[in-house]
């Protein structure tokens, strides 16, 4: 069992930038973020592999946002940049297959909340 612990979420106003961080109490395979907002579906954010070889972006973010990971310290950490009010959702870090669907990430952690004032 891996347990995953996000950090970093906060309000911001729009423009500015935010590191979110998710620490993982083992080792892990592909690590992404996803995020919903109120009222919406989750909605995949980025994946990187174990490597940092491979990594995606969901559209809305690409760009702007940066993922990687320190396998040392099985953290992985999500830049993002120029945010907009419609960043605004509760970002959630997870663990397993590199994929841009949920049902591919067996470990999740709890949520951080990011809120973007314009």
């Amino acid at each position: 069992q891996v347990q995953l612990v996000e950090s970093g979420g906060g309000l911001v106003q729009a423009g500015d930038s935010l590191r979110l961080s998710c620490a993982a109490s083992g080792r892990t395979l592909a690590m992404g973020w996803f995020r919903q907002a109120p009222g919406k579906e989750r909605e995949f954010v980025a994946v990187v592999s174990w490597s940092g070889r491979s990594i995606y972006y969901g559209d809305s973010v690409k760009g702007r946002f940066t993922i990687s990971r320190d396998n040392a310290k099985n953290t992985v950490y999500l830049q993002m940049n120029s945010l907009k009010p419609e960043d605004t959702a509760v970002y959630y870090c997870a663990a397993g297959e590199i994929s841009t669907y949920i049902r591919d990430y067996a470990y999740w952690g709890q949520g951080t909340q990011v809120t973007v004032s314009s």
